[in-house]
């Protein structure tokens, strides 16, 4: 069984995820406490928002050490399970941030019949890792909200798994999931999504 992160390690994730997350309260994307944070510690443990933390205002008393694939935290959040189990699933995430900017919101809802939304020829796609050119079409999947987050992070497993590769995910009604290899990239991520998302509602809006 290996044992608890060290502590150097996870002040040191814990940074991560209060970097991402005042990043995320200074634009007003956690409103009324709302969205959660987390960076890998190592292939075990995650640091993690608790739950009811001020993202805001977050400090490293607001996180925990999670185990990725052990039983749950008991300061866990709700949402913890939709962080974990992208973990176990992609060794290449580093870092995952769930926030609420009212674009992201307003569209999930609106394709939500869909089961995705495609951003496309923009070009601050190239903000995503991996993409080089405008000349891209990414499909955003989008999945309905559920209460039951345990069984909603299998869904979204099996929605991604069947559509390639992608740097996020709505969630209808609700908002958005973005990850990255670290923190840093986590939080391009969000401002490209941001960014992207707010064009794309301005130009469905003028239709």
């Amino acid at each position: 069984m290996t044992s608890a992160p060290s502590s150097e390690a996870f002040a040191a994730a814990a940074a991560g995820v209060i970097a991402m997350a005042r990043y995320a309260g200074d634009r007003h994307w956690v409103p009324a406490t709302s969205g959660n944070f987390s960076v890998r510690i190592d292939e075990r443990f995650a640091a993690v928002t608790a739950t009811g933390a001020d993202k805001a205002n977050l400090t490293e008393a607001d996180v925990i050490a999670a185990e990725i694939s052990g039983p749950k935290h008991p300061r866990a959040s709700a949402e913890a399970p939709l962080h974990l189990v992208r973990y176990a699933s992609d060794p290449s995430i580093g870092a995952i941030a769930h926030i609420h900017t009212l674009p992201a919101t307003l569209l999930s809802r609106r394709h939500a019949a869909k089961g995705a939304l495609r951003l496309d020829g923009w070009e601050l796609l190239k903000a995503f890792t991996g993409i080089k050119t405008h000349e891209t079409a990414l499909d955003i999947p989008i999945v309905p909200n559920d209460q039951d987050t345990d069984r909603l992070a299998a869904l979204i497993e099996e929605r991604l798994g069947a559509s390639g590769p992608v740097p996020g995910y709505l969630i209808a009604g609700h908002g958005l999931y973005v990850w990255g290899a670290s923190a840093k990239d986590a939080i391009r991520h969000m401002e490209a999504f941001d960014f992207l998302l707010t064009a794309e509602l301005h130009e469905e809006n003028a239709r």
